[in-house]
């Protein structure tokens, strides 16, 4: 029996599967941003029609894998599984929107690193001949995100320069066993990785050295090295996390001079006053599916490797004073099968 798997976390896809279609919808402050023409939907208000934070984010998803679904010629019967996760509380943002579409649900948790394992195990399910369709779509609220994690936005408590602005916004993609590209060839699956960072307003120091991590042996498993990629993008590690990205993966041995990061792309840092940049599930998700696939689609990029990351941190871990672990995954995306 012959392995997919390459060194020690990679594995090497034999039948790569299709992102046949890609979607996103986002909130005003998003569609304020440099990325505006990439995106699907921007919403005239952050509430998207509902009465609550939660049922928004919902609504995000729903909307987001209904045009992602809309795009591949498919309708949601179609879809063999389904991979869904947000940052709320028992993932119920995305469980509450999957549960009209009676479809085979995975309900993830890998925080701002989510739509990152939705792809690996969507690919990795396909690829192993488990069927021919599978959506994966996740989300995220700024308003929601705020209440759960820090304090409610009522209360107007200062934000640490090294805080990032969570993104209102939905992604989601629709894989296919067979079809044309752009296609998932490599899944690098991340391992939990804690320096010790406690500050909760610092995501992108926690979540760095897990990227470092990953993206190392990424290299190290495929023989790649980073000038293999057109670009290398995080998922939303900020202006601070990616300079430390850049000078932590140098000392590895590995020069990037094709990174960019999801959080510095989303927002104009100067005008819209987000510290260090975006983050949340959504931002990396929104970012995908709209501006770097839309790349690869007209031929401005041919191989990506995306790697978001998350801080798989909880406010009681945090009021015990545990630090933040980190997680990221590495996904190979190309124009070439």
């Amino acid at each position: 029996m012959t392995t997919k798997k390459r060194g020690s976390q990679t594995v090497a896809l034999s039948n790569p599967p299709s992102i046949a279609g890609h979607a996103n919808v986002v909130g005003k402050k998003e569609g304020e941003g440099p990325l505006a023409d990439s995106f699907d939907y921007i919403a005239p208000d952050d509430t998207f029609g509902e009465s609550t934070w939660e049922k928004s984010e919902s609504a995000m998803q729903k909307q987001s894998l209904e045009l992602a679904l809309n795009k591949a010629g498919q309708s949601a019967s179609n879809l063999d599984w389904l991979f869904a996760g947000d940052l709320l509380n028992q993932c119920i943002g995305s469980s509450y929107a999957a549960r009209d579409e009676n479809v085979p649900f995975f309900g993830l948790y890998g925080a701002c690193s989510t739509m990152g394992e939705g792809l690996a195990l969507a690919s990795m399910v396909l690829d192993g001949g488990f069927g021919e369709w599978a959506g994966v779509v996740v989300s995220s609220h700024f308003c929601s995100a705020e209440r759960q994690y820090r304090t409610p936005l009522e209360y107007g408590s200062q934000r640490t320069p090294t805080a990032q602005w969570t993104v209102t916004g939905s992604g989601a993609a629709i894989l296919a066993r067979e079809g044309p590209g752009p296609y998932i060839t490599h899944v690098t699956v991340g391992k939990i990785v804690d320096k010790g960072i406690k500050d909760a307003n610092n995501m992108g120091a926690a979540m760095t050295p897990a990227a470092v991590d990953t993206i190392a042996a990424h290299f190290r498993d495929t023989g790649r090295s980073p000038d293999f990629y057109d670009l290398i993008v995080t998922g939303d590690l900020g202006s601070l996390g990616s300079e430390l990205l850049v000078e932590l993966l140098e000392r590895e041995g590995y020069r990037l001079s094709n990174h960019v990061d999801c959080g510095t792309l989303i927002f104009d840092a100067q005008d819209q006053d987000v510290h260090c940049g975006g983050s949340g599930c959504g931002c990396s998700a929104s970012v995908l599916t709209g501006y770097l696939l839309n790349g690869m689609r007209t031929g401005r990029w041919n191989n990506i490797l995306f790697c978001p990351t998350g801080a798989l941190h909880s406010p009681t871990a945090s009021f015990q004073g545990e630090s933040i672990p980190g997680i990221c995954h590495a996904i190979a995306i190309s124009t070439v099968k």
